[in-house]
């Protein structure tokens, strides 16, 4: 089976690239804006690629010819998506229309990442069939991207949602939740953190293996992957100390409204997993199993 990334630079990229070449039947393929930037990890092709250039995508998945596209590529910033809605357009809607389209003449299926953000957060934990309303553009646009598969002629699709997907990866352009806090955390100054978001941390490893249980299961459908763990932002950040043997009486508990972000966050997400559990054998770690993995990978690049 060949299996094409896009985004491969990115975290979870490079985990599904990772784990893909330690499987003999797969053919792994990393496509991302600019130069490959993996260090750590041999064994795939690499060809540079912006998902928002229609030619170029009809172009490269012609040559290539993959039986799967995983589409990790996204512009995920939440507020850069409330202050510019076009390229956050062009990035997760239109980026997608041309995935459809490719996929479509060489008859490969598609497996497009969302998140938690398509919903409003007033009822969570969701399951996969609960009712989208999302608060931000951000989240619009995920849904959007969604619609146009979910109302596409592309027979062969499935759509993992996922929420704050946290790990370590080479060269990364964007940290995450968890590296932020360990290093705001080891640095002792006092931190701000809000008490009334409440999310299911993913590990980038866990959602890793759920996309290519999807791809080898041959999975249709919207699939919830994430961490098994909800928690509010403040609760994650001191679990992190605790972990990470810092003081946690620098975090300082702070309401969403106090800090005038420019887009609207769900207060609680969160996922039921017993589709992905019973349907793909997906079963996630704890929060602290994850810390533990990522502690370890930390320390060999140290």
């Amino acid at each position: 089976m060949k299996i094409l990334v896009t985004g491969s630079n990115g975290l979870l990229g490079q985990k599904i690239l990772a784990q893909g070449i330690s499987e003999p039947q797969l053919e792994m393929i990393g496509c991302s804006q600019g130069v490959d930037r993996i260090e750590s990890i041999a064994g795939y092709a690499y060809h540079e690629l912006d998902i928002s250039d229609r030619s170029a995508v009809l172009d490269i998945i012609e040559r290539i010819r993959p039986n799967v596209v995983i589409n990790t590529a996204a512009m995920t910033n939440v507020d850069a998506c409330e202050s510019d809605k076009e390229r956050c357009w062009q990035v997760n809607v239109d980026a997608v229309a041309h995935l459809i389209e490719a996929c479509k003449s060489v008859n490969a299926r598609l497996i497009h990442l969302s998140t938690d953000f398509v919903f409003n957060g007033e009822e969570g934990p969701y399951i996969e069939t609960d009712e989208p309303d999302p608060l931000s553009y951000y989240g619009k646009s995920k849904l959007a991207s969604e619609e146009l598969l979910i109302n596409s002629d592309l027979e062969n699709w499935a759509i993992a949602r996922t929420i704050i997907v946290y790990g370590t990866a080479d060269n990364m352009s964007r940290t995450n939740v968890v590296l932020w806090a360990k290093g705001a955390l080891e640095k002792g100054e006092k931190i701000r953190v809000v008490d009334d978001q409440f999310r299911s941390p993913t590990l980038a490893e866990d959602l890793a293996e759920g996309c290519l249980l999807i791809a080898m299961k041959k999975a249709k459908g919207i699939f919830h992957i994430s961490g098994k763990d909800t928690m509010s932002i403040l609760e994650l950040v001191h679990r992190v100390a605790d972990h990470f043997g810092t003081d946690k009486s620098i975090v300082e508990p702070i309401k969403t409204a106090s800090l005038g972000q420019e887009a609207a966050r769900p207060p609680r997400t969160g996922f039921i997993l017993d589709k992905a559990q019973k349907e793909l054998g997906y079963f996630p770690h704890s929060f602290e199993e994850g810390l533990t993995i990522l502690n370890m990978q930390l320390k060999a690049i140290s």
